[in-house]
């Protein structure tokens, strides 16, 4: 472990984080977590914890993680979008390749509709924004 803790310590939980302050100030320099607040990361909120009042290099700091927290996700989301796409290529070389009657049988139609839906969503997605780049929306 680093000699050198950050000031603060995130627990990340479904839909935002626990909030504690990290002190070390102790002789016997044992690590004290203390929660000093709830962050809700979709809509912003921050609860603090108990009757605490936070300080304004608290606030900083929850939403400096709020914004990187944020780009994160983002980035996993257009991360998971290209892993879907590898899937779907290693599914139609399946498909070709490997699969039998009936596995076949026991996916296409899933798989169709599935695909119908997100080929749907992203030409009319696609549609707007070509609308909407030419100034017509």
């Amino acid at each position: 472990m680093s000699a050198e803790l950050p000031e603060y310590f995130f627990r990340v939980r479904d839909n935002g984080a626990l909030v504690f302050r990290v002190n070390t100030a102790d002789r016997s320099r044992r690590i004290e977590m203390d929660q000093i607040a709830a962050v809700n990361i979709r809509s912003g909120e921050v609860k603090p914890h108990g009757d605490r009042d936070l300080t304004a290099g608290d606030q900083a700091a929850i939403t400096d993680w709020v914004a990187a927290r944020r780009d994160i996700l983002a980035a996993r989301d257009v991360d998971d979008i290209l892993r879907s796409i590898d899937t779907l290529n290693q599914t139609a070389q399946w498909a070709q390749a490997k699969a039998t009657d009936e596995e076949l049988e026991l996916v296409t139609d899933t798989m169709l509709l599935a695909m119908h839906d997100l080929r749907t969503i992203l030409v009319r997605k696609k549609a707007d924004r070509t609308l909407r780049d030419r100034g017509m929306a």
